[in-house]
């Protein structure tokens, strides 16, 4: 049994072996939708390194945070795709791992940048005066390294806690690998204790990522409710950062719920679709809403395609 357990160097992933007849539309529809996530990112990413007078804090966060919603679906979107044309749907072992790190890392990161965006917002609303002073270059940086970095090296050591177990079966029921089935498969629960604890130590740490943003937009709220300027400043500045939270919980929790109360009898489409909306809608969501939101860079947006059409 142990020698089949070392033995074990490539996963198959089973999430697709039931609609593989329609494998073409499929790979059209994701390909178009990779697409239009590089191109609204980029297109935001681009607009605000370009533009000197969108180098705020504000803006530089939203750049960062684009540039984490092509790092997430970079983790998923090619091989994805590279599965639709395929007749066997397997990732090697350490290509598991990495796919595993990227996605965790990444919808880690964004709730990272989320809470550093909700303090930004804070800051300059309910403290104006010393903005410049606590929002300051060498802090921004900092704040986004830390959004990145802390994220990265949590889920690095959940990857690691799981690399050290005995796999005894290399399937995974998904379309993509996640830490939580790896562990699954182990062939000796007791040696996943120390991962769950790693687990629940990681959800408390972005529960109370959660519970700051939720707390800063309360205050936020109790602030502006008494000032017509920093109730214009809250809607035109923080309605899209609300957006943005409401839409990452929501297709997050959607997610997990499924996971723990959902149907067995659920067809496969819709496991599907549940499972990969987090690195769908939001990707594609977060950089419309700050660019019809955000004036200064709808009004920079308008400017470049005006010039270009004219």
């Amino acid at each position: 049994m142990m020698d089949n357990v070392s033995a074990i160097t490539i996963f198959y992933l089973s999430g697709l072996n039931d609609k593989m007849s329609h494998r073409f539309i499929l790979f059209f529809l994701s390909l178009l939708c990779y697409c239009v996530i590089l191109l609204v990112n980029i297109t935001l990413i681009v607009t605000i390194t370009l533009d000197k007078n969108l180098h705020e804090p504000m803006y530089i966060l939203l750049c960062a945070f684009c540039m984490n919603s092509l790092y997430g679906t970079t983790g998923f979107f090619p091989k994805f795709l590279w599965d639709l044309l395929s007749p066997v749907h397997v990732i090697s072992y350490s290509g598991c791992f990495l796919q595993a790190q990227v996605l965790y890392s990444f919808a880690c990161g964004d709730l990272s940048f989320l809470a550093v965006m909700a303090y930004e917002r804070y800051v300059a609303i309910c403290r104006p005066l010393q903005y410049n002073s606590v929002m300051s270059k060498q802090r921004l940086i900092k704040l986004v390294c830390v959004s990145w970095f802390i994220p990265f090296c949590v889920m690095g050591t959940n990857m690691c806690l799981t690399s050290r177990l005995k796999l005894c079966s290399p399937y995974i029921a998904r379309l993509f690998c996640m830490n939580w089935i790896i562990v699954a498969l182990a062939c000796f629960p007791a040696e996943t204790i120390v991962n769950n604890i790693a687990a629940y130590i990681t959800i408390i740490i972005y529960v109370s990522h959660g519970v700051f943003i939720v707390w800063s937009y309360i205050y936020l709220i109790k602030t502006c409710v008494n000032s017509i300027e920093n109730r214009a400043k809250f809607m035109q500045t923080c309605v899209p950062h609300l957006l943005s939270l409401i839409t990452f919980l929501f297709t997050i929790l959607f997610d997990v719920m499924n996971v723990r109360f959902g149907s067995k009898n659920l067809p496969q489409t819709f496991k599907n679709f549940i499972a990969i909306e987090f690195l769908i809608i939001p990707p594609i969501m977060n950089p419309l809403i700050y660019g019809f939101k955000l004036t200064k860079i709808r009004k920079r947006l308008q400017e470049v395609f005006t010039c270009k059409t004219s």
